[in-house]
């Protein structure tokens, strides 16, 4: 057996590097308009967000769903440039 997940999209992603990817794509400003929790707009930090999200499900939800976009984004683009 293999530890492949095709069905999962957060295989091998860590809550780290979704909070790292979002705030090098949109900005901690931004991801805090889009995302309205206080660890993105008060004194921002991957620490504390990770802090946050990992005590709470719905605003990690909700982190996570926009990284679903994110990278649905991303791969969108990569198919209009080639």
């Amino acid at each position: 057996m293999t530890d492949q997940q095709p069905n999962n999209p957060f295989h091998s992603i860590t809550l780290e590097m979704m909070i790292t990817q979002l705030v090098e794509h949109y900005g901690w400003e931004q991801l805090g308009k889009i995302v309205k929790i206080k660890c993105f707009n008060n004194d921002p930090s991957i620490k504390s967000s990770l802090k946050f999200l990992r005590k709470t499900p719905w605003a990690r939800k909700e982190v996570e769903n926009l990284y679903l976009r994110y990278i649905k984004t991303v791969e969108k683009q990569k198919t209009l440039s080639q």
